[in-house]
């Protein structure tokens, strides 16, 4: 099988193609067509130490499973732009995928299966998306998605807050906040208290739309 994590740590570390076929023992068309399948699917060095070439290899270059599996691999870019619309949930996007797949009278992958694998998906082009962004430059807030409910420890009456987030995008480092109301009182105090967290302030402060699927 083809060394695709050799391929992306060298061109990491501005390797040239031809180099870096040398020393992975391939085509430097090889080369091109991983780094180009890479870059399409946003995966990048560094990743974390458990990703293997299998995996890479199934993310990079899915067709060659089609073919050799009575399963179809699902659509994990459309799962992921689908989850940051209110009111998804993979159990829904699970059941489109069914009814896709047994139209077409293929074999869909169990609700847990396939739950797993956009997990892993997720966290593998995910990874890439730290080095993007130097420690300290920016700080990534917002109101995350629909409200939570938070119970009285003592009448066991209930209440919805709004759930307030914060994230380093370099680490991934994170803080959040429970409140009463979205009003721009609570908005400034939880940056207050999300910079004491973090022990520090950030270059800049950017608006995202989180999703509480994401958490």
């Amino acid at each position: 099988m083809t060394d695709y994590l050799k391929i992306l740590r060298l061109d990491y570390l501005d390797y040239s193609q031809r180099r870096i076929a040398d020393s992975a023992r391939c085509s430097r068309h090889t080369i091109r067509k991983v780094l180009e399948a890479a870059s399409k699917a946003n995966i990048h060095w560094p990743l974390d130490e458990d990703i293997t070439n299998a995996e890479l290899e199934r993310i990079l270059f899915p067709y060659k499973y089609q073919k050799i599996s009575t399963y179809v691999e699902p659509g994990y870019p459309y799962i992921h732009r689908e989850l940051a619309n209110p009111g998804v949930t993979l159990t829904l996007l699970w059941e489109e995928y069914c009814r896709k797949r047994y139209e077409s009278s293929r074999t869909p992958y169990m609700s847990t299966q396939l739950g797993d694998k956009y997990r892993r998906w997720a966290r593998i082009t995910k990874a890439t998306m730290r080095i993007q962004h130097k420690p300290g430059d920016a700080i990534q807030v917002d109101w995350a998605g629909d409200t939570v409910p938070v119970y009285d420890s003592v009448t066991g009456a209930q209440s919805a807050a709004y759930l307030f987030v914060a994230v380093l995008p370099c680490s991934c480092y994170a803080y959040a906040k429970a409140c009463d109301d979205m009003k721009t009182e609570n908005w400034l105090n939880c940056h207050v208290h999300a910079f004491n967290y973090f022990g520090g302030v950030s270059k800049a402060a950017h608006l995202v739309q989180w999703d509480k699927n994401n958490f």
